[in-house]
């Protein structure tokens, strides 16, 4: 029986009511709904977009690719999440941290020091990192020794900067008349590169980066330190929830509870420090005058062990300074400064004969290595080796038992350096087999092998080429 059209409008109307009524409950079931937290979200999106820059004391091109401390933390931390990393490179401070700020990145990792304007802006993480900030000047110019000393358009910072507000404070409570000039960008090294080269006056640098830079500029030194140590940490926008940057947090404090970040501060800045102005420029007049006769050498050597050539160079320089008739008091001689013992063992029949004694090397470091326990990764495995090519295996397993007895990582070259000296004390090393060593001999010749690889490294891979080819010129001293 067909229905009346008065019927049919009055089904249709309750049948209409019915799914309005369904859709405002599925609307309000919605909206009742907690929203997803940014940590979930970044775990179910698979990245985490980072704002970083590139430096030293940051992110830089290593022997292998990518490095640097920021680079391994979050990528640690990305482990952590279960997710990839994805970082982008902001031309400047200001861009980097208003990208942040209004959450254009899950975070920022780019050694940002936490300062009051900032803390307005986005939030911290714990800090993971301490600094103090420092005055830069050309070496043979006169020193200032305080703020009052700072001329009118002698001072020249990084637009955005913590300097700045440093700077400004200053100003605001001690010295009236102190002036600075700033420049776009996000790293000092610019401005390092043109104090260095007599550009200009002077400009302030974090001490981490300073440290490490000088090494390549190695002109510039520090005058004195603008106030006390500063905190460094993550940042992340104010927008949102908190749950990626609690998660940030969280992690942070498993990392110094466990020596991590102790570890990778230790690895990345710990050795900067060792070279002083008159070594680095010896090593650059040699990387000049003598490596290139080597270089070849080193390359085959690298060949046949897998050993990187700039390692071996590192090594090679450490020992000789890439002097092929060199000799000790003790007799061991050549390039990589083999005992005549050493040279038996591995099948050199003449020491002094550079290809030879460089292959001997990268194949007695070999055979040092393959006494390590296959349980250290690298780089503990590494330096620990270093170490054992420079004192002795026997040394370094003595070194070993009294980091153990202190209740520290056996396994950990930080630790372990930190024993070595004790066996030139006879309360140390008569409770040990192999008894008393220079300890701290081993612990210089492994720093300084970690310095002239970095600037090996540097050197082989930098887009610097103006500063590089400064750093060779006859103007930077006399060859050898």
């Amino acid at each position: 029986m067909a229905l009346s059209s008065t019927t049919q409008r009055t089904i249709a109307a309750s049948f209409a009511g019915l799914l309005l009524l369904a859709g405002a409950a599925g609307l309000i079931s919605l909206l009742q709904q907690e929203p997803v937290p940014l940590v979930e979200r970044v775990r179910q999106e698979g990245t985490l977009v980072v704002a970083t820059r590139r430096s030293p004391a940051t992110y830089f091109n290593g022997a292998t690719g990518p490095d640097g401390i920021e680079y391994a933390l979050v990528n640690a931390f990305a482990r952590h999440l279960g997710v990839q990393v994805r970082f982008v490179f902001p031309d400047t401070l200001e861009e980097l941290l208003d990208m942040t700020e209004r959450g254009g990145v899950h975070m920022a990792a780019a050694g940002l020091t936490i300062t009051e304007s900032r803390e307005q802006r986005v939030s911290f993480t714990l800090p993971y990192q301490y600094v103090t900030e420092q005055l830069i000047y050309r070496r043979g110019t006169e020193r200032p020794r305080s703020p009052s000393d700072i001329a009118a358009g002698d001072l020249h910072i990084v637009a955005g900067s913590s300097h700045e507000e440093t700077l400004r404070r200053l100003r605001e409570t001690q010295f009236p008349d102190l002036s600075w000039q700033t420049h776009p960008g996000n790293s000092s090294s610019k401005l390092l590169s043109q104090v260095d080269q007599g550009r200009l006056r002077l400009t302030v640098a974090d001490s981490n980066a300073s440290a490490l830079n000088r090494r390549v500029f190695t002109r510039t030194a520090k005058a004195f330190e603008l106030g006390d140590t500063k905190p460094i940490a993550w940042a992340f926008s104010n927008l949102g929830d908190a749950s990626l940057r609690r998660a940030a947090c969280r992690f942070l404090q498993g990392l110094e509870r466990d020596g991590t970040l102790k570890r990778l501060r230790a690895r990345y800045f710990g050795h900067s420090g060792r070279l002083n102005f008159v070594d680095t420029r010896e090593f650059w007049r040699h990387v000049r005058d003598r490596l290139p006769r080597y270089r070849a050498h080193f390359e085959r050597a690298a060949e046949q062990t897998g050993i990187d050539w700039r390692l071996l160079a590192a090594i090679g320089y450490q020992e000789s300074h890439w002097r092929e008739d060199a000799v000790s008091p003790t007799g061991v001689r050549g390039i990589m400064m083999l005992t005549q013992a050493t040279a038996k063992q591995i099948g050199i029949e003449d020491r002094n004969d550079p290809e030879q004694s460089i292959i001997g090397g990268a194949k007695y470091l070999r055979v040092v290595e393959e006494k390590i326990p296959d349980r250290i990764p690298e780089p503990n495995r590494m330096w620990l080796t270093l170490a054992g090519y420079n004192i002795g295996f026997g040394h370094i397993e003595d070194a070993r038992i009294l980091t153990e007895r202190d209740g520290a990582n056996p396994d950990l070259w930080l630790e372990v350096k930190q024993r070595l000296p004790l066996l030139s004390r006879k309360k140390y090393y008569e409770t040990v087999r192999h008894g008393r060593a220079r300890g701290r001999e081993p612990v210089d010749y492994v720093d300084n092998i970690r310095n002239y690889y970095d600037l090996l490294v540097w050197y082989t891979t930098t887009s610097d080429r103006k500063t590089r080819d400064r750093l060779l010129s006859p103007e930077n001293g006399d060859g050898g």
